[in-house]
């Protein structure tokens, strides 16, 4: 099947208005498959990323990262538009209060080089002139890894095995003033968070794998001297807290509810229209066209806050819900970053059997669910990681079935994916990640239509059936994992976006 075809021919469909408002006093048919994913069009989707790229660009950091301006008129927004429905959602939202980066910039030199560079989430400040930067044979993860010429030097020190809090924790113990990650893949710079504000570290950044490496080869031979200047702004969310907005369907079981989520912020610097305007405007969309059906499940959707400081918004939720109420979930389905430019087709590998992390019963079915929504369409498709490193990391966490798709962040295109979906060999999914390119003009329309219409699929057939056949919640059962996994990091579920390790 012809892919742009198949999407500019969704779109050409009649275009809907954003939000009708929908009387709640008689009885609505039950939502249809097919009716719903017609309705979702690639038209709609896109005046919803305009208008996200303009509260965002309406605001001095041009961003919406959780506690600012621009993420508190992306709640706004999204809240106007479920409360237009006439009374079909419950909408609540629901204060996360927290640290979260506003800024953060980064200049880094070695020996009068300028290298590409990051700033670590949650990095205190620095201003280094011409001193020396140490390598550190190791990955940092214990004190002895670190040579006494760290001591009073920026460390150069390689990502991997453990956390880049333990890492600059150790940095700073052995007496470094900073330290320089190195990425361990070719996928660009090194997007990374301490999780939180750290008394006991130093002041971080992250470069390239080929930078790194190209450092460490020269100070075989060389001294090297760096230049290091970070700045960040870390403000309490507090006095106007950040919100989750959840929307709770007024039909179907509520002992049967299909919960549906996304972020709804974006990293400081840019708009975040992909990661993740993308998935909180599938939701949104597909939110918007079910008010006009009934379901037998109920359905909730989640637009969660501060994912981008490491799930902050969506753990808070799951930290709130009773056991009795966790165990109504009979299924989470994520949604961040699903239109790439240089895109997969992926879905969670809820079964285990590409990565070898299986989910609570229900995840495989989940994943089989959308496997087949591919094929019926004609689309190849990909397992992808299923390790809970975006908002249903704590819903796994809490023993719920989960699942998802995702088209793809700073992962390498490699030839397979290149022979599945095209696309550009050797680059990075989204070439604009985490930067101030992340912007409309940067969709992948045709991913976008494709996911954004496997919600719609979702939301229909499980809120048609009920759940009727669906694996049953085992109170016991949380994730698994299977042979050939590798050695568990610290953290259960280490962040991705960015990540902790």
């Amino acid at each position: 099947m012809n892919m742009m075809k198949w999407a500019l021919g969704s779109a050409l469909l009649a275009l809907p208005q954003l939000a009708t408002a929908q009387p709640t006093n008689h009885t609505k048919p039950l939502v249809k498959d097919k009716a719903l994913q017609d309705a979702i069009t690639v038209e709609n989707l896109f005046k919803h990323a305009e208008k996200l790229e303009a509260l965002a660009y309406s605001t001095p950091g041009r961003n919406r990262v959780a506690g600012s301006t621009g993420h508190d008129l992306t709640v706004e927004y999204i809240s106007e538009q479920l409360n237009a429905l006439g009374g079909y959602y419950d909408v609540q939202l629901q204060p996360w209060e927290g640290y979260s980066q506003q800024y953060g910039e980064i200049s880094f030199t070695v020996n009068g080089v300028v290298y590409e560079a990051q700033v670590v989430e949650y990095s205190s400040n620095l201003t280094a002139t011409d001193v020396p930067l140490a390598v550190v044979p190791n990955f940092g993860c214990d004190v002895t890894d670190f040579p006494s010429t760290v001591s009073g030097s920026v460390a150069l020190v390689h990502r991997g095995s453990c956390t880049f809090a333990l890492k600059s924790q150790n940095a700073k113990t052995a007496g470094a003033i900073g330290v320089i990650f190195w990425n361990n893949e070719n996928a660009g710079v090194v997007s990374g968070t301490y999780g939180g504000i750290l008394d006991d570290a130093v002041p971080g950044g992250g470069i390239s794998q080929a930078d790194g490496e190209a450092l460490v080869a020269l100070s075989s031979n060389t001294t090297l001297t760096t230049s290091l200047e970070i700045a960040t702004v870390i403000e309490l969310v507090q006095s106007r807290a950040s919100n989750n907005v959840i929307a709770t369907s007024k039909y179907g079981s509520p002992d049967n509810v299909l919960f549906i989520g996304a972020h709804s912020d974006s990293v400081s610097a840019g708009p975040g229209i992909n990661d993740d305007g993308s998935g909180t405007i599938g939701l949104l969309e597909t939110a918007i066209q079910l008010a006009k059906y009934s379901t037998k499940a109920q359905i909730k959707f989640g637009w969660w806050t501060a994912e981008e400081s490491g799930l902050l918004g969506s753990t808070y939720y799951v930290g709130t819900l009773s056991a009795e109420e966790l165990l109504k979930i009979r299924l989470y389905l994520n949604f961040d970053m699903i239109a790439s430019p240089n895109y997969i087709l992926g879905h969670y590998d809820g079964d285990g059997s590409e990565f070898g992390e299986a989910g609570p019963a229900g995840s495989a079915e989940a994943e089989h669910f959308f496997e087949e929504y591919y094929e019926s369409n004609g689309f190849n498709h990909t397992a992808t990681e299923f390790n809970g490193r975006s908002d249903y990391g704590p819903f796994l966490d809490a023993g719920v079935p989960c699942g998802g798709l995702d088209a793809g962040a700073d992962e390498v295109k490699t030839q397979e994916w290149v022979d599945k979906f095209g696309g550009t060999l050797g680059a990075i999914l989204d070439p604009n990640y985490h930067s101030a390119e992340d912007d409309v003009a940067n969709l992948n329309e045709f991913c976008f239509g494709v996911m954004s219409k496997g919600i719609a699929h979702a939301v229909a057939y499980y809120g048609a059936s009920g759940f009727k056949g669906f694996p049953e919640r085992d109170t016991a059962a949380k994730r698994s994992v299977g042979e050939g996994t590798t050695a568990k990091p610290t953290h259960k579920y280490p962040y991705r976006f960015p990540t902790l390790l």
